[in-house]
């Protein structure tokens, strides 16, 4: 199950979130959203690495982040 879920909806490709996951795990891709905006991306890999801190998805001014805190 993925951990970090990104919107691509409301997602400004701001890189608050980016700079607040303390493993880095975050990054502003190329993919764009509807209205243009670049989407933050994060590998397979980088869910497994996800410690569930949900520091993404509190500092993101668009709540367009939700972090699934549970392994299952």
């Amino acid at each position: 199950m993925k951990k970090i879920l990104i919107d691509e909806e409301f997602c400004k490709g701001c890189g608050l979130c980016a700079e607040a996951c303390p493993k880095k795990l975050l990054k502003i891709g190329r993919k764009l959203n509807k209205q243009g905006y670049p989407l933050v991306e994060i590998d397979e890999a980088g869910q497994e690495k996800c410690i569930s801190c949900a520091l993404c998805a509190r500092i993101c001014p668009d709540v367009a982040i939700k972090v699934n805190k549970s392994d299952d």
